[in-house]
């Protein structure tokens, strides 16, 4: 047996711990996922610009 192997064992309790934590955090990324996303593309600059709103047209009035 390869000793110099045991010591990268890792038993049920370890990992259940590791992917508990690891889902924790997903979950909560996922919660918050539109949130997560626009300060992403608000970090890179990739964030849709507004529309400019349209012209409002004016009418005459009428003098009389």
């Amino acid at each position: 047996m390869h000793h110099n192997l045991i010591g990268l064992y890792a038993g049920p309790d370890q990992v259940m711990t590791v992917t508990s934590g690891i889902a924790s955090v997903i979950g909560v990324l996922l919660i918050f996922w539109h949130r997560v996303v626009g300060a992403f593309l608000r970090l890179f600059g990739k964030a849709p610009r507004p529309a400019d709103p349209a012209p409002q047209q004016t009418t005459p009035k009428d003098p009389s």
